[in-house]
């Protein structure tokens, strides 16, 4: 699916929901990485349904923050 912008521009994938999964392989961290994270309340991430789901540029920020290696 294409996202579709004011100017009428199509980006694959723009503003795209990741999954576990996918927000695990473009760290290159492992899926219990991704919910320990989760478990303390660090990592941005949005509830929806029983799913997690994540936006890449809230984690890329998060990361360069330096909040991914606090405890």
């Amino acid at each position: 699916m294409k996202a579709k912008y004011a100017s009428g521009k199509t980006h694959a994938g723009a503003d795209r929901w990741l999954s576990v999964d996918e927000i695990a392989d473009y760290l290159g961290v492992s899926r219990d990485t991704i919910y320990s994270w989760l478990a303390d309340k660090r990592m941005p991430a949005h509830k929806v349904g029983k799913l997690w789901k994540f936006q890449k540029n809230e984690v890329d920020h998060w990361i360069r923050s330096g909040k991914a290696r606090r405890k």
